[in-house]
């Protein structure tokens, strides 16, 4: 048994996670909480000192497991990387965005594995964790921490396991959602495994870091292409006069074969709106063309658009133009109950209202402020602030539009208080005498 087994084993290894957000930090926890000594790593200094404070700033982990791991000299947290000195494991859980063109933006694992090799020693075990396209973990990170002249799979253990985090879910949490390896060797897969089986029940080894890279996205990419068949039926819906949501409703009866999505006003979050575009990037290495992947995350991009037409239509019956109408947006979360807004189609939606000369507002009982521009569809820079939602606030709107079906809010009271609803989620479904002014994506209109 080797040193690093053993440590491993006891729970005397010591464990930095580099990057400290949505991933990072249940990691860290959930490590700790096993009884392993863990440093949190990250750029951002306010992070680090939220940490050694016993705070946490995810909504998924609480404070109060924060300051009692740290109080317990097992979870601490620093901006400088002279830690991994003394790490015999270090994870990489940094962000993955795209650039404007949709191209994979690599530079934070480029980063971090840089800020790795300046400290990587013998024995020592790297997992790459950052949502990324397959070859990743071979093609730039290996050659970054190779240049010490240490070599992989002999000095040191280097492995690709995708982060399975679902923010906001109550049931399923890292100590229990099974995960994926694919090791540089069958030893790096065994060690990187090792470390999990401590945290959770199931370990699934694959033969590479390139499959588990690919199962990542597979599961992303089955999203994205079932929420676009939904989207895609929605607006097909609504010109032939049927409730898609009924539809769906009716398909769910069904106990086999099956599985419900639904409509929205576009997608978001970290990973279903990029993973597609990492994959197709790196299909045309290969002469691939994935125009069945590119097709749905064309699809889900559409949406936006569609609510504002919908939006404008709306207003239009109405007499109320869409230039100088008093829009008050409920929910820029990408999805319901939760404080993370990375690529909500909020984004976008609200991008377009400003672009047509709409006055607009939103609320939002997670997420305080939040920012627009700059790109092709906001020139400038537009931070907002939540807006307390008041009767005087729903009723002076032209229009209320549901962006995140948040359970903090009381439907049946919005529906009563605002003079118009266009609702992407189907949250006001309970709503009764709902379609005097309530519009929905994927109805008859006005209905």
């Amino acid at each position: 048994m080797s040193d690093l087994e053993s440590r491993i084993r006891d729970h005397s290894a010591r464990i930095c996670v580099i990057g400290l957000g949505y991933v990072g930090l249940p990691l860290a926890v959930e490590l700790a909480r096993a009884g392993f000594r863990v440093t949190g790593l990250d750029v951002n200094p306010a992070r680090a000192e939220a940490v050694c404070a016993g705070r946490s700033y995810i909504n998924d982990v609480s404070t109060a497991d924060v300051a009692a791991l740290v109080q317990a000299g097992r979870l601490d947290a620093t901006a400088d990387y002279a830690v991994l000195d003394d790490a015999d494991v270090a994870f990489i859980c940094v962000p993955t965005p795209f650039t404007a063109n949709k191209a994979p933006d690599l530079s934070y694992i480029v980063s971090a594995a840089t800020g790795i090799a300046e400290h990587l020693h013998p024995g020592m075990l790297v997992v790459l964790q950052s949502t990324t396209h397959p070859g990743t973990t071979e093609e730039d990170v290996l050659p970054i921490l190779e240049r010490t002249g240490l070599r992989a799979g002999v000095d040191f253990h280097l492995a690709f396991s995708p982060e399975r985090i679902n923010p906001g879910d109550p049931e399923f949490s890292v100590h229990n959602t099974p995960k994926v390896v694919g090791g540089l060797t069958p030893r790096c897969s065994e060690l990187t495994a090792l470390v999990f089986e401590q945290i959770m029940p199931q370990v699934y080894v694959v033969s590479s870091p390139r499959a588990a890279e690919l199962s990542k996205l597979l599961e992303n990419i089955f999203r994205s292409v079932n929420i676009a068949l939904v989207n895609e039926l929605a607006l097909l819906a609504e010109r032939m006069g049927i409730d898609i949501w009924e539809v769906i409703e009716a398909a769910k009866t069904k106990p086999f074969g099956f599985m419900p999505f639904y409509p929205g006003p576009g997608v978001g979050g970290h990973c279903i709106p990029v993973d597609p575009y990492y994959l197709s990037w790196k299909a045309r290495e290969y002469d691939f063309y994935t125009k069945f992947i590119e097709l749905a995350a064309e699809t889900n991009q559409r949406m936006p658009y569609h609510v504002v037409e919908l939006l404008a239509r709306a207003l239009n019956q109405r007499s109320v133009p869409l230039a100088g109408a008093r829009i008050l947006v409920l929910g820029v979360a990408f999805k319901p109950n939760v404080d993370d807004a990375r690529n909500s189609s909020a984004e976008r939606v609200i991008e377009l209202l400003l672009d047509r000369g709409a006055q607009v507002a939103y609320n939002d009982p997670y997420v305080p402020q939040y920012r627009v521009g700059p790109d092709v569809f906001h020139a400038p820079v537009t931070v907002l602030e939540s807006v307390p939602l008041t009767a005087e606030a729903v009723s002076a709107a032209d229009c209320v539009l549901i962006l995140a079906d948040h359970r903090a809010y009381d439907y049946d009271w919005l529906v009563q208080t605002a003079r118009l609803v266009l609702d992407t989620r189907n949250a006001t479904r309970h709503v009764p005498d709902r379609d005097r002014h309530v519009v929905r994506i994927g109805t008859p209109f006005g209905n």
